[in-house]
């Protein structure tokens, strides 16, 4: 098993306890390049190909649904 499969792995078995750093870290590592629109904004763009995905940085912890929709995205890119 890989890095990048365990680091998806342990997001997927508790999507309520993941911070931003962790899902940026499994975003780049998919080959998604970030990208923070000026004027202070706490959102994050990721795109790759003709996906993208915004994620809202929060501290401590990402709200759960955003960590759902990135798991469900990684695992359609895996099974293509």
């Amino acid at each position: 098993m890989t890095r990048r499969q365990k680091r998806l792995e342990k997001i997927r078995s508790n999507p309520l306890n993941v911070r931003f750093e962790e899902l940026d870290r499994l975003l780049m590592d998919y080959g998604f390049q970030r990208r923070q629109p000026g004027g202070g904004s706490s959102h994050y763009i990721y795109v790759r190909g003709g996906t993208r995905i915004t994620i809202p940085m929060n501290r401590p912890h990402l709200k759960a649904i955003y960590v759902k929709q990135v798991v469900k995205l990684l695992e359609e890119i895996d099974n293509e």
